[in-house]
């Protein structure tokens, strides 16, 4: 109460402006010059001086009711800031407590280490095989709840334990939508286990040559080509830690039930490229990996291992969805990039190959695909098997072409999608694997860039509607934000508007 008094007399004699007044200025920046020199000189004036001279020169740019939209902001902005620090603070300590617990041998946030015996219950002894590799097997297993997952067991022995601990190692350091989530491991004994989300839809190798009847749409595969070269991106340019996949082929390409792309399997994986190759090395003879119909010829030759070996094996991958043929024909013992080889040169050298593109699309869409889309399609691979590495474009200018050129990306994959899919893993992800609630900053700092985007509106695009309806609609969603799903929708309507 003493405190409160003496503000009040500070106030009274020396006409300090009252919180109201300070929650006006951020609307006078929006008033002409001379109303802003004369409210500077105000502050130590009469307070009779300062209303007399308010209505005299008020500018009908000035919006009294903007200051409720400012305290609303500031308000929330503060709230979200105090929540999220306290609730990191906590959460630090916890981390801190269980880094020391789990030693060198600490998991990665959400990544379990299971023991052997846990390992063998969720696969049920490894009685539900649903894969088999050169060096490795898969089994189904029943994780918490009704979710699976798949566990692939490695066989050990010296080479291979080396190749497990390298992609351990990867796996625990990447995350991406477009690359398959990994869960967990078990290092208990010589054989290594490692656990991952199970996506239930096959791969690509199935969905794509398996049945010719249930063939995937044009834009499906499209949609397939861009999401396998944005997540090659993402390991090349995106993560720190330099990535060659070294084994893209269409069988590690596992499809969800909306044939969204994940790419799996990081045994050949090589990291550290810093440069743009890796030599091989000079004191052992490197082991030649890859599969028939993928592997750079490059590769082949020298041994060089480089990021342009996955960039051949990705036009390698867009030329079978465009084709719909296999990358190796055993019956014939052809390979796909030998015998459209010289087509895609003429469709490089000629402006005009409409005819040959269209003998080129998969027979059984029947027409229903663009021209215009597929031939872009096809310069791409052109440019992705040329001989030359140095030559092949990045993934991240693939990753340009196609948006310039083939209208299904843009619709795929608009910011909007892009944008509320992220809000969706931090919150979820945070709420499933920290078990810690919603993440409320994450959702005060999208609802404050949703009312400075009305603001903005409101303010310099001259909109029509009264700033008491902009409040209200503002609280109007503040209100429904109070979960998860509140602020996904939120967050939709935001981006899809702009």
């Amino acid at each position: 109460m003493d405190v409160i008094k003496f503000v009040c007399w500070c106030q009274c004699c020396w006409n300090i402006p009252s919180i109201s007044s300070f929650l006006l200025l951020p609307t006078l920046f929006f008033s002409s010059s001379s109303f802003t020199t004369f409210v500077v000189a105000s502050t130590v004036s009469t307070p009779t001086a300062l209303t007399v001279s308010l209505k005299a020169t008020q500018s009908p740019l000035f919006y009294p009711q903007l200051a409720v939209i400012v305290a609303v902001s500031l308000l929330l902005f503060a709230m979200g800031f105090l929540l999220e620090f306290l609730k990191r603070r906590k959460h630090t300590a916890a981390t801190s407590r269980a880094d020391e617990e789990k030693g060198k041998d600490g998991e990665q946030r959400g990544v379990r280490k299971f023991k052997w015996d846990e390992i063998k219950d969720l696969t049920k002894g490894f009685s539900r095989l649903i894969g088999q590799g050169g060096f490795s097997n898969v089994y189904l297993a029943n994780l918490s709840g009704s979710n699976l997952g798949a566990v692939k067991i490695l066989v050990g022995n010296d080479r291979l334990n080396q190749v497990f601990k390298q992609e351990l190692d990867i796996l625990t350091r990447i995350r991406h939508e477009n690359i398959v989530k990994f869960l967990g491991y078990c290092d208990d004994q010589e054989e290594g286990a490692i656990v991952f989300e199970y996506i239930s839809n096959g791969n690509l190798q199935e969905k794509l040559h398996g049945n010719e009847k249930n063939f995937l749409p044009w834009k499906t595969r499209t949609a397939i080509a861009f999401q396998l070269t944005a997540a090659i991106e993402y390991l090349h340019e995106k993560c720190s830690l330099q990535i060659v996949h070294g084994d893209i082929k269409a069988s590690n390409i596992l499809l969800d039930e909306r044939f969204n792309c994940n790419l799996c399997d990081f045994g050949s994986a090589k990291m550290g490229f810093s440069s743009a190759v890796m030599p091989p090395s000079s004191r052992t003879k490197q082991i030649m990996v890859g599969s028939p119909g993928y592997t750079d010829p490059h590769y082949l030759r020298t041994g060089i291992a480089s990021k342009k070996n996955d960039v051949y094996s990705l036009g390698v991958i867009i030329l079978e969805l465009v084709t719909g043929m296999e990358a190796f024909c055993p019956e014939r013992g052809q390979l796909l990039t030998t015998m459209v080889a010289p087509k895609l040169r003429d469709i490089a050298k000629c402006g005009r190959a409409e005819e040959t593109v269209a003998e080129m699309v998969d027979r059984r869409l029947g027409g229903e695909f663009d021209l215009e889309e597929a031939k872009a399609l096809l310069l791409i691979v052109e440019l992705c098997l040329h001989r030359s590495p140095t030559v092949r474009p990045s993934a991240s200018q693939i990753m340009e072409m196609m948006k310039d050129k083939i209208g299904a990306v843009d619709s795929l994959f608009s910011p909007a999608k892009a944008q509320v899919h992220w809000i969706e893993e931090n919150v979820n992800g945070a709420h499933s694997v920290a078990g810690s609630g919603v993440e409320w900053g994450t959702m005060f700092r999208t609802l404050i860039r949703y009312i400075w985007k009305m603001w903005n509106e409101y303010i310099f695009e001259n909109v029509t509607r009264p700033a008491a309806q902009v409040v209200r609609h503002c609280w109007v969603e503040a209100s429904r934000i109070r979960d998860a799903q509140g602020m996904r929708d939120v967050a939709m309507r935001y981006w899809e508007e702009d």
